[in-house]
Formats: structure tokens, C-alpha cells, sequence
């Protein structure tokens, strides 16, 4: 498949005269919320919490023989007195859709791409899935209510899915046939015949909705209704262990790729669970454009916020996520996350996998039931959990697939054209040597190409392309002579067999795994070497890296003899395929890197915190604030060795006549809260007030032109960099948007991004809101998040 092959070559070239690479960018928009200190548990069982909560009995669940699948949404608050903060009834939407601006939506037809101005309005949706939801929840009793809530493994069984709940048996009309819950964030994990698609950071490059529909479609083929993604973490540290299953280091590039992922993966037919909420390194303002996706499911983390678990934090769960964002899903712990039956009055929905430790037993389940009939916990709450659940799934339930970046490029390297011989170095060019693709279980180790990240965000081969057999297929129709060299320490071998090549492909790559951070930044099997033994031989070496995030090139990035470097990240099955297609100039390199690679790992704004005991609650403090990744570097005036947003092409473009406008509201909706923002003033925060459509909607239109002053065809992503005045408290620069436009040679296209409220405003941290910053604001147009050339358009606003 010719999407498919594009959309997993997310690969980075980089020039040794000028650096590129190859991102996706997404609309999300980061918030200057007070920072916080996030204390992370050093395992993933969590102890009982209090002695009244240590006895854990069974579940008391309907008799469970079979599970079918089923989809799984949730709506918004109903009414209850579970909570220090009251959660309100369902809200109903404050504004009447109004054409081209705000449309109803379904989310099994939400706007298309194209249509990228349009926020849709799944309020509709939402207040039918509530009807049928309350409607049901009417004729349970209390242990089928508390079923809902509570994962099958409180019972002893394991079920089909990495987390299951029971069925209702079809009694007196009463049937609902349970959901299946399955990983992971690029594929059905743990599955046979299924696609093993490219990794979340590669993804962040384009085609983020289409990947997000064939996930969807495929979940829901297997019988999953809730599938366990997407991951936003964001790569705050660089050497994160699941850096790969995010979206980079930018929180607006997260947010909207994350909104598009949703939008695909619900259009598909399977219920999306956005994850982690919070402080898993994830910023708040991710969330919010997951909501505005109609995401059905959230999953709060494992680590301490402020002192308390993320998922009994009445304050993020209730406060944040159900009220100032409106949230109307259901919130899900992560796999034993939960620590108290009492986290249901904090927000919590849903309890996975359900027990507490290796046997049966719940704090939902039995306990949850005794908690009601004491009345500790109000009647009322269990139903509004159970409604959430349902209405999810009556929401999301359906009746019966660009390129890699390029980082560097010397003059006439690439592509390659019917080269007379080549060779092919490293055990990241071959095929798996003991045991097939999938010889690791969860992809937790590394053996050949590596073409996706390990742990649960995993998905197995159905079969897995290596550059080695897709180049040798190209060279033999080019009648080009290939040898190759898979022992990544014999390095005298592989530079003597570089000596007289056309050219030198040295494959490296860099592995990680969920449970453990990365080591260094360096490329692993002694990769480093291979490079340089090969350079020293070989005056036309292209190195190719596939990595799961920033590696530190220092060793051998500016070596004379090193003309291009193609950065593959963790492209999934077809890696092969689209690295070829970039390096013979069948598919021109339009990605942008997703992150920053730094000159040294101490550049980076945070690191990994170490030490720790068994039982021991790691504080890691998050001092950074605002400054991850580019951000750090542009306040600290760190030069990188390659910026965030960087990617090179075989053509050439122009930026000019960058203009500003005002977008007019002709239905002068919520017009007294846009005038407050106007004034400078905060608007108070109500149900939904951080995704309100005044915030939302259009304000500015940034228009400029763009120009393919090269000789072939080719793409661009401009991104628009934000400079807040410095009484915002704002980075120096903050990406609030980007596109992707095709251009043929010569042709120049007039584009437009628009801007809103949101993408302008700061959090007011003493008047709990947003609002309008004092001063001018800076809009920098240009390639890359440090573009100083020619390149660059900028200009000033007055909102």
C-alpha cells in the first residue's frame, strides 16, 4: 500500500551544509500553568492506601460465560455528591451549531481534513449516547452497575484482552455484552494479521488521521471496542523509554496530532482512551484537544501529582478534566493504578485491570458495593460512572493507512541514481538473524531493522520489509552490484568492503522499551564505529538511522566523507519500502523532526532522575516548567545540532508576503465573553469553559506565499511560531501552527493558518482563566523552529 509505505517512512536527512527533517505538527496549545512537582512510584502495583480499604473481596458480577465485543464511550457529568467539587449534570452545549464554523458532528463522520477550520460539535451525539446510557442504567442494580466500573481480572479470570468487562447477561431487556479493552497506541497488540503500523513519533510527520482511521478499523475488525491510545507523553526527558509511542517534545504538536489520531480511530468504529493524564509527562493542554475530539476514554497515570495519585486527584480529574475541559468520557485507571475505592469519589470511572495484586480482589467491585450500602460513597455516583461507560460506547459503537525526514545532504548524494555498486553495513539494514520479526515478545529486544519501540504500545509483524530486501529488489532492476555486511563489529571487514562503492549506506538504530529509560544517546551495537570505519573508506557514506528518539551524532556528523544523513525513526513494517522510496527519489523528503537533537545530553532542558527503592515514591520535580525541548534551547541560546521542526528536500522553497487579518464573527456568538478577552480581562471558568467555542473558533488568519524555487516536485510543512511579549511569561517561541502544501517547480501558492483565542491567550494562574497577554505578539512564519535565513516571514499582532 503506497499510503501506507509514505506514512512509515518518517525518515530525517540530514546536510552537512544545512540541516532538515521530517515532523508532523498539532494543534494543540501549550498553557502556562503553575508548575508542579510529580512524584513517580518506582513500581507498578500500587499498596493498599488505608487499612479500611485493605480487605479486598470478589466482584459481584452477573454470571460471566462469554465476552463479545463491544464499544466503549462515556458522556459527560451527571449529577452527584461524591466529591468535594460537585459534578454537575450533563452540560448542555451553550452554543447552537452554526455552519462552517461549528457543525453538528458524528463521530463516525467528522469533518474531514480538508475541512481543518471546522470545529466540530459532537454535543448532539453525546446527549443521544447520554439518553441511551441513563435509559439503561435505569433497569441495573447496584452489582451490575459496580460491573461496569470494575475490570473482569477482580474475578481470577484473565479474559481475551488486556482488560475486559463482564457482560450483562439479556434479562429482562437488561443485556449489554461487556467491552474489550486492547493495546496498543500503533496496532493491535498481541494479535495475528494485523498492521503493524509506523510509531507515534514518526506518525507526528502526516497522514496522522488516516493512520488513526486504519487503527480504528482494524481494532474494531478484531472485536476491540476501547483502544488503548493515543499516548501523549510528551519527550520531555530524552532519554524517555516511550518516547516513541508519543508525538515529540511539543505540546501544540501533540495536542493536534493527538486530535486527529481520535478523530480517525472513533471514525473507524473503536473508542479512543487518550493517555496519560497527568504529569506523565504530559502538559494539560494536550487534553484539551482530545475533548474537543470527543475522545471517549481517558486514562489518568501512575505518578503522584502534588503529592496525590493521578487517579484519585479530585482536583486534575474533576476540576481540570470533567469540568474547566467538560470532559464527557469516562476516566480509566492505568493497569493498577487504582489505590483507594475512594478514588471513585475523586473522578475515576473505571478500575483496570480490576484486581489488586496476582489474585481476585478489587477496591471497586465487592468494595465498591459495601462502600454504597454504607453510604461512604452516594448511590448516585456509581450511576454516573456507569452512564459514562455506556453512553461511551453507545457514542463510539458502529453497526456492521509521509515521509522521513532528511537531515543532511551534501550536493548530488541522494537520491540515488542507478549507482553502479553499493554497500550495505550494520545489522539495522537485514532481517531478524535467530527468529522472524517477532522474536521478542512485546518487541523487547532488538535484532536486525528496528522498526518499532517495545512494552504494551506494541504491535506484532505480520511481516516486516528490511532495507536489505527492498534495495536488493531496486538493484536489480538498476543492474546495480550489492554486498552487505550485518556484523556491526567487525570493522575492518566493513571498511574494506566500502572501498570503491558509488556509495556507503551504514544502518544504525537505538532501541527502548516501556519499564526502562535509555541508557545514553548513543547508537547502539557500537553504531558509532561502524560509521566511521566505513566513512574513513568511502567518500560517499549515507548513514540511516532508525531510533526511537534524539541521538547524540557529534562522533561523525561533520566526517568530510558522510554526504547525507536519513533519519528513519521507527517506521513499522514497511521500513524497508519507504526508506528506498527516499533514497532513489521516488518519494521526495518533506519531515519535520519531532524533537530536537542536541550536541550533548546535558544540553537537554530535564534528565532522567535516578535512585530509588522498591516501594519508595521517587519525587521528580519539574523545574523546567514551559521549557521542554526547543524551548530550553531558544531561552538558554543553546545551539543544537539539529532543531525541532528540521527537514531537508530535494527541492528548494521561498516564504513571502506574510499578512495578518481578523476573522470576522458574523453570528456575534458569546460575544460578551469574547469582548472580556478582549479587554484583558479572565473569563470565569464554568463547565467547559477551556473548550468553548469562543476560545476556539477562528480569530486570525496568518496568509503568506510559498514558492518551489527548485527542479522537481516536492512538499513543505510551514510551521508559525508564536513570540509572546515578555510579560507573558511565555518561551521565547511557541509553535501555533502548521500545513502541508505540494508544489510543482516554479509554482508558488498563497496559505493560510488560522489562529484562535486560545492560541493567544496565557493561563492567568491568580484568576484561574484565560486571557489576552499585555502587549504585541510576534508570528513567525518559516521552515524549521529556528529558521534565520531568507526563509523566514515575520510580523506583529495586536490582538
Amino acid at each position: 500500500m503506497r499510503s501506507l509505505r509514505n506514512m512509515q517512512s518518517i525518515l530525517l536527512v540530514f546536510l552537512l551544509s544545512h540541516h532538515s527533517a521530517t515532523w508532523a505538527i498539532p494543534s494543540a496549545v501549550s498553557s502556562a500553568r503553575a508548575s508542579s512537582t510529580v512524584a513517580l512510584p518506582s513500581h507498578s502495583q500500587p499498596a493498599s492506601s488505608s487499612k479500611a480499604e485493605t480487605v479486598i473481596s470478589a466482584a459481584s458480577v452477573s454470571q460471566i460465560s462469554s465476552l463479545s465485543s463491544v464499544r466503549l464511550s462515556s458522556s459527560a457529568p451527571l449529577a452527584s455528591s461524591t466529591s468535594a467539587r460537585p459534578q454537575s449534570a450533563l452540560p448542555a452545549s451553550s452554543q447552537a451549531p452554526i455552519p462552517n464554523v461549528f457543525p453538528s458532528s458524528d463521530p463516525k463522520n467528522p469533518p474531514s481534513t480538508a475541512e481543518g477550520n471546522l470545529i466540530p460539535d459532537f454535543s448532539p451525539a453525546w446527549n443521544t449516547a447520554y439518553q441511551k446510557a441513563k435509559s439503561k442504567v435505569a433497569a441495573l442494580s447496584l452489582d451490575e452497575l459496580v460491573s461496569i466500573t470494575t475490570g473482569l481480572q477482580s474475578t481470577g479470570f484473565q479474559g481475551r484482552c488486556v482488560g475486559n468487562i463482564p457482560p450483562i447477561e439479556p434479562v429482562n431487556g437488561k443485556g449489554w455484552p461487556g467491552l474489550c479493552l486492547e493495546d496498543s497506541p500503533l496496532g493491535v497488540r498481541l494479535a495475528d494479521f494485523v498492521t503493524a503500523f509506523p510509531t507515534g513519533i514518526n506518525t507526528a510527520a502526516t497522514l496522522i488521521r488516516q493512520r488513526g482511521l486504519f487503527m480504528g478499523l482494524e481494532h474494531s475488525g478484531k472485536g476491540v471496542n476501547v483502544a488503548l491510545g493515543p499516548m501523549m507523553n510528551l519527550g520531555r526527558v530524552a532519554l524517555g523509554g516511550r518516547n516513541f509511542e508519543g508525538f515529540g517534545e511539543d505540546p501544540f504538536l501533540a495536542g493536534e496530532a493527538a486530535y486527529e489520531t481520535i478523530l480517525g480511530m472513533q471514525q473507524g468504529g473503536v473508542q479512543a482512551c487518550a493517555k496519560h493524564f497527568i504529569d506523565n509527562e504530559q502538559e494539560h493542554a494536550r487534553m484539551t484537544e482530545s475533548v474537543m475530539a470527543g475522545v471517549a476514554s481517558v486514562m489518568c497515570s501512575y505518578n503522584l501529582v502534588n503529592n496525590t495519585y493521578a487517579c484519585e486527584n479530585d482536583k486534575t480529574l474533576n476540576g481540570i478534566l470533567k469540568t474547566e475541559l467538560g470532559f464527557q468520557g469516562y476516566v480509566m485507571s492505568d493497569w493498577g493504578g487504582t489505590h483507594s475505592t475512594l478514588s471513585a469519589v475523586a473522578g475515576l470511572d473505571m478500575t483496570m485491570p480490576g484486581n489488586v495484586g496476582p489474585g481476585p480482589g478489587s477496591y471497586f467491585g465487592g468494595n465498591l458495593t459495601a462502600f454504597v450500602q454504607n453510604q461512604t460513597i452516594p448511590m448516585d455516583r456509581v450511576k454516573d460512572m456507569a452512564t459514562r461507560v455506556l453512553a461511551g460506547w453507545f457514542f463510539c459503537i458502529k453497526i456492521l493507512l509521509h515521509t522521513p525526514p532528511l537531515i543532511t545532504l551534501k550536493s548530488g548524494a541522494l537520491p540515488l541514481k542507478k549507482p553502479r555498486s553499493i554497500l550495505l553495513a550494520g545489522s539495522d539494514a537485514g532481517p531478524a538473524r535467530v527468529a522472524g520479526p517477532n522474536e521478542f515478545r512485546d518487541q523487547g529486544g532488538n535484532d536486525g531493522i528496528l522498526a518499532m519501540g517495545g512494552g504494551s504500545g506494541t504491535a506484532n509483524f505480520t511481516y516486516l520489509i528490511s532495507p536489505y530486501e527492498a534495495i536488493q529488489r531496486r538493484a536489480r532492476d538498476d543492474r546495480t552490484s550489492v554486498s552487505w555486511i550485518f556484523d556491526d563489529f567487525n570493522l575492518p571487514r566493513a571498511g574494506n568492503m566500502a572501498i570503491g562503492r558509488s556509495a556507503a549506506l551504514v544502518f544504525v538504530n537505538s532501541d527502548s522499551s516501556e519499564g526502562s529509560d535509555r541508557a545514553n544517546m548513543s547508537a547502539w551495537h557500537g553504531g558509532d564505529n561502524l560509521i566511521l570505519s566505513v566513512a574513513a573508506q568511502n567518500n560517499n557514506t549515507i548513514v540511516i538511522t532508525h531510533s526511537v528518539g534524539p541521538l547524540i551524532v557529534e562522533p561523525w556528523i561533520e566526517h568530510p566523507n558522510i554526504t547525507a544523513v536519513l533519519w528513519a525513526g521507527a517506521p513499522g513494517q514497511e521500513a524497508g519500502n519507504s526508506i528506498t522510496d527516499i533514497l532513489y527519489g521516488d518519494w521526495n523528503p518533506s519531515g519535520k523532526l519531532p524533537y530536537t537533537i542536541a550536541k550533548q545530553l546535558a544540553d537537554y532542558p530535564a534528565q532522567i532522575v535516578g535512585g530509588g527503592t522498591a516501594g519508595q515514591v521517587l519525587p521528580v520535580p519539574y523545574n523546567e516548567g514551559l521549557l521542554i525541548g526547543y524551548r530550553g534551547f531558544d531561552a538558554k541560546n543553546i545551539t543544537p545540532r539539529f532543531e525541532f521542526g528540521f527537514g531537508l528536500s530535494y527541492t528548494k522553497f521561498t516564504y513571502s508576503n506574510l499578512h495578518i487579518s481578523k476573522v470576522a464573527d458574523t453570528d456575534n456568538a458569546q460575544r460578551s465573553l469574547v469582548d472580556n478577552w478582549d479587554a484583558g480581562k479572565v473569563n470565569p471558568t464554568t463547565v467547559g469553559s477551556s473548550t468553548a467555542l469562543w476560545l476556539h473558533r477562528p480569530a486570525f488568519k496568518v496568509s503568506f506565499d510559498i514558492q518551489n524555487t527548485g527542479s522537481v516536485a516536492g512538499g513543505e510543512i510551514p510551521q508559525l511560531y508564536l513570540q509572546m511579549p515578555a510579560s507573558a511569561g511565555e518561551p521565547p517561541s511557541i509553535l501555533k501552527g502548521f500545513t502541508d502544501v505540494h508544489l510543482s517547480p516554479g509554482q508558488k501558492q498563497t496559505v493560510s493558518i488560522t489562529l484562535s483565542r486560545y492560541a493567544l491567550s496565557i493561563w492567568d494562574v491568580v484568576g484561574q482563566g484565560w486571557r489576552k497577554p499585555e502587549g504585541s505578539i510576534g508570528v513567525v512564519i518559516g521552515a524549521s523552529s529556528r529558521t534565520r535565513d531568507s526563509m523566514d516571514q515575520s510580523s506583529e499582532m495586536y490582538p
